[in-house]
């Protein structure tokens, strides 16, 4: 009786270990060639980000303006723009269009994007939060940035998930894996 209880107690121990409700995918190679085209390029505009819009001659007009969780932006004579899957220069071309119209002739905008969402990270990371996105962020300096990892941190993988996914993915502890606004980053405890 005593062999068959001490693997079960083990079993058991592990499955504690393990958090049942997250899901966890393998990253496939394709899968992980898209992530990193993608933060090479310039991030489209998402809800929770900060836009620096610049009309110029427009001083009254110019201003940061925060997008809301529906992905809408509210700027004076423009009105209610949806601004969110938009890069920098389609939401310029959309606010010339906007504000074009009896009180500007031919506006000038420029469009920056001043914060982009945080991304959060957690795990066994020496201080767990939400930190400022910043271009050029792979896991490696995120991990650095929030502190290291912990001595029970498995520092071979880390599991993200990004925004509009369902569920982390696991990917190895590399620089080359970019952080992308909003991700979710989890390093995981090593068992043996």
């Amino acid at each position: 009786m005593r062999a068959t209880s001490l693997p079960t107690l083990l079993v058991c121990l592990l499955l504690a270990g393990c958090d049942g409700a997250m899901s966890v995918g393998k990253v496939s190679d394709a899968e992980e060639t898209a992530i990193k085209r993608t933060a090479t390029a310039a991030p489209n505009i998402q809800p929770g980000d900060k836009v620096r819009v610049t009309v110029f001659g427009e001083d009254r007009l110019t201003g940061e303006y925060e997008v809301d969780q529906a992905g809408f932006m509210s700027l004076p004579l423009a009105g209610t723009v949806k601004v969110s899957g938009l890069t920098k220069p389609q939401l310029e071309k959309e606010l010339t269009k906007k504000f074009r119209g009896e009180y500007l002739r031919d506006p000038k905008v420029t469009v920056d994007v001043s914060n982009f969402r945080p991304f959060y990270i957690m795990g066994e990371i020496a201080k767990p939060g939400e930190y400022q996105f910043k271009n050029g962020l792979n896991v490696m300096s995120a991990v650095a940035l929030a502190g290291g990892s912990t001595y029970r941190a498995n520092t071979s993988k880390v599991l993200i998930q990004h925004v509009g996914d369902k569920s982390f993915k696991e990917y190895p502890m590399s620089p080359e894996i970019p952080v992308t606004p909003g991700d979710l980053i989890k390093l995981q405890e090593r068992y043996f």
